[in-house]
């Protein structure tokens, strides 16, 4: 990899596809590499555009909008930071040796649709999850209930951040949740995924990061597990380090580091699990930084942004832990065109209290517009610190 000044003839691009929270962190972290930074999403102003050197708005499912600006651009990386995307597209483009997708076209294709990494993890690594059917019809989907059993959860094969997921305990809500996760997902593939509940004690975040070594040799790190306490499948705090018993721990380990191997390339990779005792099963797993992980901005030696940005340019690593932390989202509370959040000077009023405003140029209620970061002796000083001070702010519409 190159590294030289951005706007440059010599300057080595980096496109994200995808510009939301995460991916302005890794730009920032990737232009403090000497990268020359493209966003793209589907709305103006996101989060990205609002510090890359260049910024678009497209339909990333648009295979001649997103092939037209890639052969604009040219980037060196492309690094896909959300589900819309047009994979097969993104798949000829690095076939052709148009650019080279982050970490590989393969892995994307895998992982952004539930399907795929499920039936990898579970039929060909032989990886215990949990109970799970794909139901391609409301008929299909009582079918799949009636096989995973009851209560469990009907989600979409591509969407994040529990958008078009529910909780069902009847088969009377089976068509309402069919018609909710074909609808609210971040594309409609016209598939669903039924999946068994399980009785788990808490469930992680397990950072995992390829990166080269001196020797350019590709190997796997950790990061310190995170522990997350969602609500409607949408992550509202998280803290690091959760602790583990140490056989929990080094089985996730093993888990994790045969998905990223079978997915291959270089970054990090975002792996959930969850946890009873000593047993694990495996989740979900992201090719990108993880929405659990922005607690690392107060907890690492390198966060999980830098570490993305490292690895895929083949840089060493340090994944250690610097001090215990938590986070706290921050929702926008209203459905409007801009808010203002109150009360800033005072939630921060106490040592080791941080806070990121994400930018986003509209506010939904559930919508994440930042997120409170702390830092303590202990995570569950943290969490409160974290809590205490996100109970502080308010928003207001404007």
């Amino acid at each position: 990899m190159q590294f030289s000044s951005p706007l440059k003839t010599n300057s080595t691009k980096v496109m994200l596809l995808g510009s939301g929270e995460l991916g302005k962190e890794v730009i920032i972290s990737l232009q403090r590499l000497g990268m020359e930074v493209i966003a793209v999403d589907r709305y103006e102003n996101a989060p990205g555009h609002q510090v890359a050197h260049r910024a678009y708005s497209i339909d990333m499912t648009d295979a001649a909008a997103l092939e037209q600006l890639i052969q604009k651009e040219k980037p060196t990386l492309v690094v896909p930071e959300i589900e819309a995307i047009n994979t097969k597209l993104l798949e000829k483009l690095e076939t052709d040796n148009v650019t080279k997708v982050i970490p590989n076209v393969r892995a994307v294709q895998l992982t952004m649709n539930r399907e795929g990494i499920r039936k990898l993890a579970a039929e060909e690594l032989k990886i215990p999850t949990s109970p799970y059917a794909f139901a391609r019809s409301s008929d299909e989907l009582k079918e799949a209930v009636n096989k995973v059993g009851l209560p469990c959860f009907i989600k979409p094969t591509m969407s994040s951040s529990g958008k078009g997921q529910s909780r069902i305990e009847s088969m009377d809500d089976v068509e309402r949740a069919w018609d909710y996760a074909a609808t609210s997902g971040r594309v409609n593939e016209g598939v669903v995924i039924a999946e068994g509940q399980i009785d788990f004690d808490y469930e992680i975040t397990l950072l995992t990061v390829r990166s080269l070594n001196p020797d350019g040799d590709i190997i796997t790190s950790y990061c310190e597990p995170i522990g997350h306490r969602q609500e409607d499948g949408d992550y509202v705090e998280s803290w690091q380090p959760q602790p583990m018993n140490e056989k929990a721990l080094a089985t996730s380990k093993e888990i994790a580091e045969k998905v990223t191997s079978a997915l291959g390339g270089l970054g990090i990779f975002g792996v959930e699990f969850f946890i009873k005792e000593d047993q694990v099963w495996f989740s979900e797993v992201s090719p990108r930084p993880h929405d659990t992980g922005m607690v690392t901005m107060i907890t690492q030696q390198q966060s999980e942004f830098e570490l993305h940005a490292k690895a895929i340019l083949g840089l060493p690593v340090d994944t250690s832990l610097t001090n215990p932390g938590a986070s706290a989202v921050i929702y926008g509370g209203h459905d409007c065109d801009a808010i203002s959040f109150e009360n800033i000077p005072k939630a921060l009023a106490e040592q080791g209290i941080d806070i990121r405003l994400f930018g986003k140029p509209q506010s939904f209620k559930k919508r994440r517009m930042g997120v409170i970061l702390a830092h303590a002796d202990d995570i569950q000083h943290a969490r409160n610190k974290a809590q205490q001070a996100r109970s502080q702010i308010k928003t207001k519409p404007v």
